[in-house]
């Protein structure tokens, strides 16, 4: 089993999602980032088995596509993946926040 890592930076675009949605709907958004924690559950036990990054050039670093979000990780090792921001795909992954891979909680 892989232990799944959230960041700092990854968390922080959690809140700004949730703080945005519940403008509107306070239960939408908290139905909407507890189903953006429940989609990482297919990369604890296939992590490799979800959409690599081709815009960052590394095979390490992978993408969980959930809705209109783009969960980004980063498989360091066998039995660890961190992730490192999440991503509205409405947007360009360029303009997405910067992320360490090494921004860990």
């Amino acid at each position: 089993m892989v232990k799944v890592v959230w960041t700092n930076t990854a968390l922080e675009d959690l809140g700004d999602f949730g703080k945005y949605i519940g403008k509107d709907s306070i239960r939408y958004a908290e139905i909407t980032i507890l189903e953006l924690f429940r989609s990482t559950d297919i990369s604890e036990d296939h992590p490799k088995a979800v959409f690599v990054v081709t815009q960052f050039g590394d095979e390490f670093i992978g993408q969980i596509v959930w809705g209109t979000y783009r969960i980004v990780y980063h498989i360091l090792y066998k039995f660890r993946i961190d992730i490192l921001t999440v991503h509205n795909c409405a947007r360009l992954i360029s303009n997405t926040k910067p992320f360490k891979k090494d921004d860990e909680i």
